[in-house]
């Protein structure tokens, strides 16, 4: 009964699930979805970004707030929803949209206590981040104890739960943008929590399964 629920759970809240695999790779560009937007450190954010698109405020289970493109997070909570009844893994928002104001912050602080070099190799410019565009997730794990997993080195040890949890991403557009073995592509270490919506499945299948990151889909 339980797998019956959770099965209906996951379809009801992204009937994406059905869609098939392909090895071709799906005909669409950024005009045709908008969602494929690429900021990284060497494409900046368009400057009317925030009229394209649609912010939201939400609270996760702890009551932080977390802002979120509308879209990104109707497919988040149908992919929490099908981890949870699934995997019996549970997710939650911890860092989404940033505004350039605040990623000016992050990078005096840390510049001011680590030094310009390396604001260069760990932070995002501003103006360059991908949080800017409210596409971009991160997660973190609660356990069935109810002991919250946030450390980045915590995360990366635990292989199991992102395992499973990457396996389903696709389901629902998200992408792992920041894949281990492909920091010379994107400019940025492996990070399991980081998810990207890009808002098609198919795509999003398609890079996730040829292991690919945005980058390398783009210039196909």
């Amino acid at each position: 009964m339980k797998k019956l629920f959770s099965l209906f759970l996951c379809l009801f809240l992204c009937p994406c699930l059905s869609c098939a695999h392909t090895e071709d790779k799906p005909v669409t560009n950024v005009n045709e979805n908008p969602y494929l937007i690429l900021v990284n450190k060497q494409n900046k954010l368009p400057d009317d970004w925030l009229n394209r698109v649609d912010l939201i405020s939400t609270r996760n289970i702890i009551d932080e707030e977390n802002i979120v493109e509308s879209h990104a997070l109707i497919a988040f909570n149908g992919l929490r929803t099908c981890l949870l009844y699934e995997e019996e893994v549970q997710i939650e928002l911890d860092s989404t949209y940033r505004s350039v104001e605040q990623q000016q912050e992050i990078w005096d602080y840390w510049g001011s206590t680590y030094g310009l070099e390396y604001c260069e190799k760990y932070l995002s410019p501003v103006g360059y981040s991908e949080h800017h565009t409210g596409l971009a997730l991160d997660i973190f794990i609660i356990t069935k104890d109810n002991v919250e997993i946030r450390d980045n080195d915590e995360m990366i040890a635990d292989t199991t739960d992102f395992a499973k949890i990457h396996s389903h991403i696709a389901d629902y557009g998200f992408i792992l943008r920041y894949p281990e073995g492909k920091e010379d592509v994107t400019g940025y270490d492996y990070e399991p929590w980081h998810l990207r919506y890009i808002g098609n499945p198919e795509i999003a299948h398609y890079i996730m399964d040829n292991n690919f990151t945005l980058e390398e889909y783009l210039l196909q």
